[in-house]
């Protein structure tokens, strides 16, 4: 007699996608179900709207996201009534599709009829299940296509992607594919074993069981806080054959377009330079907001505010990292473009036109305004020689071509700036927001700039600079895909 499986579905935070939102300001949670992975997107302070038909999930999401709405994805009518009838209707930074699109007839159609509520430069997320993987490679060797309670044969599915597919299907609704990540294909093999055990000892006891009792499990957060690390290494090696879903990060392509500007600053007792550093900004860009990051003693923050700044206050100061992170976040929260520079002179003003131009006429997403291609006469020898090993370490470990990763001014879309979860923690935080972008599938320009006397005393610290440097290059190894094939020097 053979013994009949284990029926028990198991619901979990899709942890690829989830790690994929970044810090958006508004997400649409398509086909949200009981909305875990919704709630986990809200800890990164997104307003998280979830479309769901099943009014089972509905309650249980109700309760946990900030909006659920009653709606069905294939039904023109249905999403014009959730989401309004026109495409401006409703804008959101991200999209996702968590294992929803393989539930419907017509996927592409799903897609093309929520894309109009997708704000400028905002992101799709779409995670499909991977027919191509090993374990359903070896069952059809074996004669055996048998479909299941839940994973990638799921009796629920009407459609099968691999990796290839998935990213066609992307393209054909006209989307840009940045980037694929995939939660793996490993420990989850023994999936049979593992519930049966489950159930021996009491965490999960059958079909009726509450379905997230083994994601809040111990040896489930055991699993992810030790196993899954690793698990991720191995499968990114052959993604196609070792993927159980996999993650594409997609947007539509950027268009040419006068953008809502920031130009920021960090500022420490600036008090010499902070009027005549915002004239100059106001000079080449009288349109843009401007934005300072202020740790100081001095009556810095006081003359910025009495020039039209707007002024946030770190005190007591903590470092140059978190600092950047708030000034980028803040201006991501409300512009299309951030521009940052130093409050010392030392990068000119009047590029300001020039790098905007690069964003919002070339359709670049990160421009860096290098310094060191040869050795400024205002930049000590040392000093160039630690910026030139610095680059040539990135180079060599991440294959980004750059000669400057310290760079203290460039320009970021707003939307590739909350795509990422930067971690401002120390110093050297420009390390993570040049190579993520760069590895992840954004366009990234390089272009020489000049270096200038400073006006003021260096705020640099150079021992731990240099110890955040190369803890930061280290770990940034697992993001994205080394090489950065869309890095331009210019």
């Amino acid at each position: 007699m053979v013994e009949a499986p284990l029926r028990y579905v198991v619901e979990e935070v899709n942890r690829a996608a989830v790690a994929a939102v970044g810090r958006p300001r508004t997400v649409l949670d398509v086909g949200c179900g009981i909305g875990l992975n919704g709630a986990a997107i809200k800890r990164s302070g997104a307003r998280v709207t979830g479309l769901e038909i099943v009014p089972g999930s509905i309650s249980r999401a109700t309760s946990v996201l900030d909006e659920v709405i009653s709606c069905d994805i294939t039904s023109d009518a249905s999403v014009q009534e959730a989401l309004g009838e026109t495409a401006g209707a409703r804008q959101f930074d991200v999209i996702l599709f968590a294992d929803v699109l393989e539930h419907t007839v017509d996927p592409a159609g799903v897609l093309g009829r929520l894309l109009p509520y997708l704000a400028e430069d905002g992101q799709v997320i779409v995670s499909l299940p991977n027919v191509a993987a090993w374990t359903v490679r070896l069952g059809l060797l074996g004669g055996k296509f048998e479909y299941a309670q839940s994973g990638i044969l799921d009796e629920t599915h009407l459609r099968f992607f691999t990796r290839a597919s998935a990213v066609r299907l992307l393209e054909e609704a006209g989307l840009e594919v940045l980037r694929m990540d995939q939660n793996p294909m490993l420990v989850r093999a023994g999936k049979e074993l593992i519930l049966k055990a489950a159930a021996a000892t009491g965490t999960v006891n059958g079909e009726h069981e509450d379905p997230t009792a083994l994601g809040r499990s111990l040896p489930y957060k055991l699993y992810q806080g030790l196993v899954r690390p690793v698990e991720d290494v191995v499968a990114r090696r052959a993604p196609e054959l070792l993927a159980f879903q996999h993650v594409l990060v997609a947007r539509k392509p950027p268009r040419a377009r006068a953008m809502k500007l920031t130009v920021g600053m960090l500022t420490m007792n600036e008090e010499e330079s902070i009027a005549e550093m915002i004239g100059e900004i106001r000079r080449y860009a009288p349109d843009a907001a401007i934005l300072c990051v202020d740790s100081s003693t001095d009556r810095t923050p006081e003359i910025a505010r009495s020039l039209g700044a707007r002024v946030l206050r770190q005190m007591p100061p903590r470092g140059h990292g978190p600092a950047m992170e708030l000034l980028m976040y803040s201006a991501a929260a409300d512009s299309d473009l951030l521009i940052y520079l130093d409050c010392d002179f030392t990068y000119p003003a009047s590029d300001i036109p020039r790098v905007r131009r690069l964003v919002e006429e070339e359709g670049f997403d990160v421009v860096n305004c290098a310094r060191t291609r040869t050795r400024p006469a205002a930049m000590p020898i040392p000093n160039y020689a630690a910026n030139r090993t610095f680059a040539a370490m990135a180079h060599a470990m991440h294959g980004i071509p750059t000669c400057d990763v310290h760079s203290g001014m460039r320009a970021y879309r707003g939307s590739v700036i909350r795509a990422f979860d930067f971690d401002g923690e120390g110093d050297a935080l420009p390390i993570d927001t040049l190579l993520f972008p760069a590895k992840c599938g954004y366009r990234v320009v390089e272009i020489p700039i000049a270096y200038n006397e400073r006006v003021g005393t260096s705020k640099l610290r150079k021992l731990a600079g240099t110890v955040w440097t190369l803890v930061r290059l280290a770990r940034a190894l697992p993001v994205g895909e080394r090489l950065g094939k869309r890095y331009t020097r210019r």
